[in-house]
């Protein structure tokens, strides 16, 4: 999610570091590389996982099967989920679910709040910022759940809705963190900066063809 990226970088600065010590700094980049790659390789593999299962588990289904609740009740029917069919494994689904729009509040949240105090310098209680922030987001869904909350279909629309902005979070930061007179010595190697670039314009041009085939 876009957002994710002022996420990772603001985890820099909960470090506790001398600022002025460049074998301090170089220590502080490498763990949070270290720290970033870890979680971003196990998120893959996760993801992967649940594309593999789901690709094996409904292949044949696509048909039947094109909401959550559909996919929910699959869960449970034999004649498609075959011999692990259960209300174990359906419930599993809606709990893992539920875990991650939790977890996407949370991120979401907390990214609010970094961009408020380091954009805007707002000095305010953390608590504060929170439930602001919260408030401002949740008025826009709440729009779209009285409006479209019966269409399934359009409510995951919102997931590609969202990918529109990467291009706008993805290419300042790799332009930044390139600059010499922002990063220093510690700027993206040329070979990692053209990488970031090919990658993010591979996904710029996937995305832009996503929302041409769904609308």
């Amino acid at each position: 999610m876009p957002h994710n990226l002022y996420l990772h970088s603001s985890l820099s600065q909960i470090r506790k570091i001398n600022h002025k010590d460049k074998k301090d700094i170089r220590k502080a980049v490498r763990f949070m590389t270290w720290d970033s790659n870890l979680q971003l390789s196990l998120a893959f593999v996760v993801n992967s996982l649940l594309l593999i299962l789901g690709a094996s588990l409904f292949f044949g289904h696509a048909s039947e099967i094109s909401a959550f609740s559909q996919m929910y009740n699959a869960l449970q029917d034999s004649t498609i989920a075959g011999a692990i069919a259960s209300s174990t494994l359906s419930t599993l689904f809606a709990l893992a679910l539920l875990a991650s729009g939790q977890n996407s509040t949370i991120t979401g949240t907390l990214t609010g709040q970094i961009v408020m105090e380091g954009f805007l310098h707002m000095k305010l209680p953390q608590w504060i910022i929170r439930v602001g922030t919260r408030i401002f987001a949740l008025l826009p869904v709440m729009i779209v759940a009285v409006l479209f909350g019966h269409q399934e279909k359009t409510l995951d629309q919102l997931l590609v809705y969202s990918q529109v902005f990467l291009p706008f979070s993805i290419f300042p930061l790799i332009y930044l963190t390139s600059k010499k007179s922002v990063m220093g010595e510690f700027t993206n190697a040329k070979w990692n900066t053209i990488l970031g670039y090919v990658v993010s314009i591979i996904l710029t041009i996937l995305n832009i063809k996503l929302l041409f085939d769904i609308f």
